[in-house]
């Protein structure tokens, strides 16, 4: 199926949106809850699938929607398309600090590999499936990298990720990364899981026990700030204000 061709521009710095131009009849697809704003003339209606295959069957729109459970997302897609005249706006934004990512699917052949909460938006005609790290080492200690989301198409597709994003091209080298500050990579990337250092490393070098490793030819996305990280930090600044008595701005918030 071929994508929907939508204008965008995004806005803001420290948490930002993407605000998408529909022709009449063009739609775009989101995950739930992602819209911020729409302007007259734009509907929208949650469906179980990405609307690729409209000749699916009830059978493979469940399944299509248990793919989605499985990586913490919700089973509907949002689907929102211009029926009014002239040009209309839908705008997303991303629910946590950081940057929006967008990728011209066409421009990197058709096929890009995200982590499983990456996912904003996208034209209508981009296939958005699960796939599994071939690497069994991956799936015990990996964590955030074991269950990832694959975007297919030619349209335009948008990522969000967590405070500032670097872009890297690896030509024929390998790079180790902390395995939750991975936004995406090219499908002829390998991906594995591997231990940090030697056993003082892994215990003393605050690094964790396992990174992730990428090797191959091809653009790699990365985030400066994962969500996980961010709630790690959050939650020990929480404890160690409340076993101070709630002192201070973080103890009086949380009271």
């Amino acid at each position: 199926m071929q994508s929907h061709e939508i204008d965008y521009r995004i806005l803001g710095e420290g948490v930002q949106l993407v605000e998408i131009e529909l022709d009449p009849g063009e739609t775009v697809i989101a995950e739930a809850g992602a819209m911020l704003y729409m302007e007259d003339g734009i509907t929208f209606t949650a469906k179980m699938g990405d609307g690729t295959n409209p000749r699916a069957g009830l059978f493979d729109k469940l399944l299509a929607a248990g793919s989605r459970v499985i990586t913490g997302e919700s089973l509907f897609i949002t689907h929102f398309t211009n029926q009014g005249h002239g040009k209309r706006k839908v705008a997303f934004s991303a629910p946590y600090p950081g940057t929006i990512v967008p990728l011209d699917l066409k421009e990197l052949r058709g096929n890009i590999i995200v982590q499983k909460d990456a996912f904003l938006c996208a034209a209508l005609g981009t296939k958005i499936s699960i796939t599994f790290n071939r690497r069994l080492g991956s799936g015990f200690f990996g964590g955030e990298g074991f269950i990832l989301q694959q975007l297919q198409g030619d349209g335009k597709a948008f990522v969000h990720a967590g405070g500032t994003v670097i872009e890297r091209y690896l030509n024929n080298e390998m790079l180790r990364v902390d395995t939750g500050c991975i936004v995406g990579f090219e499908p002829q990337i390998d991906y594995s899981i591997e231990q940090s250092g030697n056993l003082r490393s892994m215990v003393f070098g605050g690094e964790g026990i396992f990174l992730a490793t990428l090797r191959g030819t091809g653009r790699v996305w990365l985030q400066s700030m994962p969500i996980g990280k961010l709630i790690s930090k959050l939650s020990v600044f929480s404890a160690n204000a409340r076993k101070e008595g709630g002192t201070g701005l973080l103890g009086r918030i949380l009271e």
